[in-house]
């Protein structure tokens, strides 16, 4: 395996990217890059588009004979009922999840192609800002009191038990869509209480809001996922964010 990072070269570059695929001549790509958040896509929507759809075609392409694995996300659902299927259509609110919707109707196009759809990931990021769990921190290292909605809800994981599975996954040769995210649906002020619990000694300050007051771009409420697909092949179930970190009191988090 070899893991590349944006040291490694640009993934606009198509030639570079061209270049390394066929240096390496890999039997599976794992394709994680992407603008990732609402914010940055709006900000910079040519450079969204450029990332999250074009660059995913061109790999897509070059890997049209070999097993091709592409992340998506929950926000690619308006939120409105939640415990979204495989099976439900796309509706975003955004253009992040717009990119990414139309990412996934490309990767799809080839049917051996393999979609994972995730949630919150947390855990230990090269920038040490990556994971929700690292931002948290920082605020709170930092003295702040954040506002947390009680309305928003999403399914984290531990970034190593989404690793776990969608390895497994590879291993299987399974292709389509595929949940995996935490067995648990939390709001996002229930993951700031669980995870004051966890750092005390950072005096953590926090308060409820409402998603209806957020001022930036339109949120999705309720992006929850089944996962119960993927927890049928799996050899080991998807953990919810609470059990998990009751089960890993000095994990990496």
């Amino acid at each position: 395996m070899r893991p590349l990072t944006r040291a490694d070269f640009d993934l606009l570059d198509l030639g570079a990217v061209e270049r390394e695929f066929k240096k390496d001549q890999p039997r599976r790509i794992l394709h994680c890059a992407a603008v990732s958040t609402a914010a940055q896509a709006q900000k910079n929507p040519d450079l969204a588009r450029r990332v999250n759809i074009a660059a995913t075609e061109y790999l897509a392409g070059l890997a049209a004979e070999i097993q091709f694995i592409f992340f998506s996300t929950d926000l690619i659902s308006d939120g409105r009922k939640g415990n979204y299927a495989e099976t439900d259509a796309p509706n975003p609110l955004h253009l992040y999840g717009e990119t990414k919707a139309a990412a996934e109707r490309i990767v799809l196009s080839n049917p051996s192609h393999l979609v994972i759809r995730t949630s919150l990931n947390g855990g230990v990021s090269r920038a040490g800002d990556r994971g929700f769990n690292e931002q948290l921190r920082q605020a709170w290292r930092a003295g702040r009191t954040l506002t947390l909605f009680t309305d928003e809800f999403r399914c984290p994981i531990f970034a190593g038990e989404t690793a776990r599975a969608v390895w497994e996954l590879a291993e299987r040769n399974c292709a389509g869509v595929f949940h995996v995210a935490g067995a648990e649906k939390l709001s996002r002020w229930q993951i700031g209480r669980l995870l004051a619990a966890r750092w005390p000694g950072l005096d953590p300050k926090m308060t409820p809001d409402s998603v209806a007051n957020f001022p930036g771009p339109p949120r999705a409420p309720d992006t929850s996922l089944d996962i119960s697909k993927a927890q049928a092949i799996l050899s080991a179930p998807l953990p919810g964010l609470g059990q998990w970190l009751a089960a890993n009191p000095d994990g990496p988090f």
